[in-house]
């Protein structure tokens, strides 16, 4: 819960940019994973993908379509 408090304090374009960087960094992990480079931390896509998820629905809370 103090993750979803910390986001929604943070601007909309902050958001955005942090939405980026960890598109970014999931595409980077997921073609590791795919090239023979067995993941430390497993559990890290699924945490990037949901704080993804919680990040798109504050700024659809927002009015921000993307």
């Amino acid at each position: 819960m103090r993750e979803v408090r910390e986001l929604r304090e943070k601007s909309s374009e902050d958001l955005i940019s942090e939405l980026d960087r960890l598109r970014a960094e999931l595409v980077l992990i997921r073609s590791k994973t795919v090239a023979g480079g067995g993941l430390e931390k497993t559990a890290q896509i699924r945490n990037m993908r949901r704080r993804i998820a919680r990040i798109l629905t504050i700024l659809r809370e927002r009015g921000i379509k993307l």
